[in-house]
């Protein structure tokens, strides 16, 4: 193992695979449990980052695909031009710098070889010895109001969503759902290999995240859902008298 590199800069000089990027050091370590983050922080095998004879920082990866790499850290979003051809082993590139946010909203690419797995940045099967991605359950709960229209009466059409609550094992979660999963109510962050039912998501958009556990491979199993008079006493609008809790159950094979 190599000497770590430290310390950092605030603005970075790369060399990707021979490709130069300049970056700031925020960006690169915007995602704490990222391969990248480890790198630039010093905690990560000193083999995987060096210096080439120029002074700048060498990964030896795909220098052409690590430009969607960094606009994702930068944004937090995919880009990708029109025709795009490279979604597989863009695919490969962010489950090693283990970013589960942007492997997401990848999706799961035709003919992907599901055996390339990471761990510190080199290939290990950590997964199943079929080279699936490990099997687990994930509830999808919601509390929300119901919306009353004319005369009263409620509106089953649309539904106001306080929080999309998230429960599960916690590695799972956090691949899933990667920087959306919001870990501030959770007591003991930094464990992963326990359960929590305390995650919930960053945003309120019930089926962009039955759309990213699709396509992390999980199935629907099972639902329920209840009603309640949550306020003794009158109530300030009819809407706010009543509430409701809905759980839906993912699989994942």
């Amino acid at each position: 193992m190599s000497s770590r590199l430290a310390p950092f800069p605030s603005v970075v000089s790369l060399n990707v695979g021979g490709s130069n990027y300049t970056t700031s050091l925020a960006t690169l370590t915007k995602f704490k449990d990222s391969l990248i983050t480890e790198m630039f922080t010093g905690e990560s095998d000193g083999d995987l980052l060096q210096k080439d004879e120029s002074g700048q920082f060498f990964i030896d990866r795909d220098g052409f695909l690590f430009r969607f790499i960094l606009d994702y850290l930068r944004t937090g979003a995919l880009n990708l031009p029109d025709n795009f051809q490279e979604s597989t082993r863009l695919y490969d590139e962010a489950r090693f710098y283990r970013l589960p946010g942007l492997i997401a909203q990848l999706g799961v690419p035709a003919g992907l070889n599901k055996g390339n797995n990471y761990v510190n940045g080199r290939p290990s099967d950590t997964t199943t010895a079929a080279g699936k991605k490990p099997p687990g359950f994930l509830t999808i709960g919601y509390r929300g109001t119901f919306a009353f229209g004319r005369d009263g009466l409620a509106d089953v059409k649309f539904r106001k969503v306080m929080r999309i609550l998230v429960c599960g094992r916690v590695s799972l979660a956090r691949e899933v759902f990667g920087e959306n999963l919001n870990e501030s109510r959770d007591p003991d962050r930094g464990q992963s290999d326990r359960y929590s039912a305390r995650f919930y998501l960053k945003h309120i958009y019930l089926e962009q995240a039955f759309d990213v556990l699709a396509g992390c491979g999980f199935r629907f199993l099972n639902c329920c859902a209840s009603g309640t008079s949550a306020i003794a006493g009158p109530p300030e609008s009819e809407e706010s008298r009543w509430n409701h809790y809905n759980e839906f159950i993912f699989q994942r094979a």
